[in-house]
């Protein structure tokens, strides 16, 4: 009797975050995928299955995706959203892993503030947010005047970061300072997380057996706090592809990524079939890196046993 309340109880904490899965992920994903490949007619669409003369008939209309891979304009989009995707990731990595270092070997009484400080963006408006670094970026804001005046700008320019000297908004640069600066937190989390558990036992033992500082922490600290990396860098990853805000606020034309492709299919051209094929494309590129995070979370939890 007790061990069928234990059998029920595994079975409810299950059930509950899958049937959330299900309704709030599965379920919209297939309604896409259906409209992705149904044919619209003004403002509605024709049925997949239709039953005339005594015959079952599924109409399935392909051309969609046919059309995505023909056209160019898509495939350079996809691969510019996961360019701007993987140099933000990168750039989050670069500024997250000192600081999230540095969180977890602070006193213990000062973590919790410095956890705070990582979180305190999130207090204000995401949209807020974005439109602060417009003023920022724009001529005579004071990120922009410090840039300029320092001629930081004749290397974006040679770096082709920047169109013309000066110009820093609508920009590939812009753009990624934007992710960079939203995203930050997403990287810094999982990795404090991550490198708090460490022990410090090994560290010392690595010292004991002859090793530096530095050889101690790329030998020791960075492959075990692994799971926290990749961890960090699906958590922006994957939001970063279909980013539409960012891009929309702080990117120009040079800058396309998916998500405003997306936009334009639905509410521009109206074109409801060929959005919803860009989206169910892009969740499929998504489910890779998922996939390798799933992977690699469950091999840390192996190693953590």
């Amino acid at each position: 009797m007790k061990l069928r309340g234990l059998v029920s109880g595994r079975t409810a904490v299950i059930a509950l975050p899958m049937l959330f899965l299900l309704l709030f992920f599965l379920a919209p994903f297939f309604i896409v995928g259906k409209i992705s490949v149904s044919e619209m007619e003004t403002v509605n669409f024709k049925p997949l299955l239709a039953f005339v003369d005594g015959v079952l008939t599924l109409k399935v209309k392909v051309s969609n995706y046919a059309f995505l891979a023909s056209d160019d304009l898509y495939f350079k989009t996809y691969l510019s959203s996961i360019y701007y995707a993987a140099a933000t990731t990168a750039l989050c990595l670069f500024i997250g892993y000192p600081f999230a270092y540095f969180m977890a070997r602070a006193r213990p009484s000062v973590q919790p503030a410095l956890v705070m400080l990582v979180m305190l963006p999130f207090w204000t408006s995401f949209l807020l947010r974005v439109y602060a670094w417009r003023g920022l970026l724009s001529e005579g804001g004071w990120v922009a005047d410090f840039i300029v005046g320092a001629g930081l700008d004749v290397v974006l320019l040679k770096l082709g970061l920047i169109s013309a000297p000066g110009k820093l908004m609508h920009t590939p640069f812009s753009l990624v300072v934007g992710m960079t600066y939203t995203y930050l937190p997403f990287m810094v989390l999982p990795l404090y997380a991550n490198l708090a558990k460490m022990d410090l036992r090994l560290l010392e033992a690595a010292a004991d057996l002859g090793a530096t500082p530095w050889v101690g922490f790329w030998k020791v600290t960075v492959p075990l706090s692994r799971a926290g990396v990749i961890a960090g860098s699906m958590l922006v990853f994957i939001p970063c592809i279909g980013e539409f805000v960012i891009p929309e606020l702080l990117g120009g034309p040079e800058t396309l990524m998916i998500g405003r492709v997306i936009w334009d299919e639905f509410f521009s051209n109206n074109d409801w079939p060929v959005a919803s094929t860009v989206a169910v494309v892009m969740v499929l590129l998504i489910i890779v890196p998922l996939a390798i995070f799933s992977k690699y979370q469950a091999e840390a939890q192996e190693t953590a046993r």
